[in-house]
């Protein structure tokens, strides 16, 4: 194995402290990933890492071992694609992360059009409402809805998601028309408990006035498709980010309410797991979202 590949292997074993993880993300077997680590600490006369039944970790040479090699290591990546960059358009294999309801109802149909305009680019869109660690996953870059925690990773700003609260016609034919955040109070509501503080609703008014408003009622959900399947049914209000009603808004199956009282948005960021020597599969596919996500995307077809 060559010097660079051998670098390779150490920098995904170090990451993902484990030499079966790295193996399988590059095709190669266990035994091998062991044999090439090990021929480097011969070859330098240094232990690299620390082995144990819970995984491994680098030495204090290997930590510094680690940093030269994930350097040089991204340097060759950029120097082995220049060419077909500036040729051929993206390529390789970008993995993207994102939540399950914003990656099938906005990802989706957005990735299928990339596609068709970088044809020689693979891409491994995971869906997911659990955080996943890039580096361990192997993830190329995610696209997170809300505030960023602070951490090592590099962001880019895609956009705003925008909120807002609605109902069903039936429903409201039934238990009328609120016409202040206030009189949700006598209302069922769905409640979304991921995000908008959960059991309690926050509204600008016309004048920038705030106003928290505590909601209660039927169903309680982690899942926006199933409070908007439950919206759409009649059994109460609900807060949706307008990219998830779209359709339904639409079609007529529910229809905005307190249109003069806005919800709090959302920052929409690409998240990557270095903002240095970032990929060109990456940045030239965030540039591209960026287009997409400029100004009110929520309103044109994806």
């Amino acid at each position: 194995m060559d010097r660079i590949t051998t670098m390779q292997v150490f920098v995904r074993v170090v990451e993902t402290g484990s030499f079966s993880k790295a193996a399988l993300e590059m095709g190669l077997t266990q035994p091998t990933a062991t044999k090439a680590v090990a021929e480097a600490e011969r070859r330098l006369g240094a232990r690299l890492l620390h082995r144990s039944t819970r995984g491994v970790t680098p030495t204090e040479v290997g930590l510094l071992y680690y940093e030269r090699c994930k350097t040089i290591a991204q340097h060759f990546d950029e120097a082995e694609n220049v060419a077909a960059l500036a040729h051929k358009g993206l390529a390789g294999t970008l993995r993207i992360n994102t939540s399950v309801a914003f990656g099938r109802r906005v990802m989706a149909p957005l990735v299928l059009r990339y596609m068709h305009e970088q044809p020689a680019l693979q891409i491994d869109l995971g869906l997911d409402d659990r955080y996943v660690n890039l580096v361990e996953q192997g993830v190329d870059m995610a696209v997170r809805i809300g505030r960023l925690a602070d951490s090592s990773l590099g962001a880019s700003y895609l956009g705003m998601n925008p909120w807002l609260a609605v109902a069903s016609p039936a429903y409201l034919a039934r238990h009328g028309v609120p016409r202040v955040p206030g009189e949700l109070a006598a209302h069922a509501c769905l409640v979304y408990s991921s995000v908008q503080g959960d059991a309690r609703w926050h509204f600008h008014g016309p004048a920038g006035e705030e106003e928290s408003v505590p909601v209660r009622g039927p169903l309680r959900s982690n899942s926006l498709s199933t409070v908007l399947a439950a919206c759409e049914a009649g059994y109460g209000l609900a807060v949706l980010p307008r990219y998830v009603a779209r359709e339904s808004l639409a079609g007529g199956r529910i229809v905005p309410l307190l249109e003069d009282h806005a919800l709090p948005s959302q920052e929409v960021h690409a998240v990557f797991p270095s903002p240095r020597l970032v990929p060109r599969k990456v940045s030239g596919f965030i540039a591209w979202m960026q287009q997409e996500l400029a100004g009110e995307w929520w309103l044109r077809d994806p």
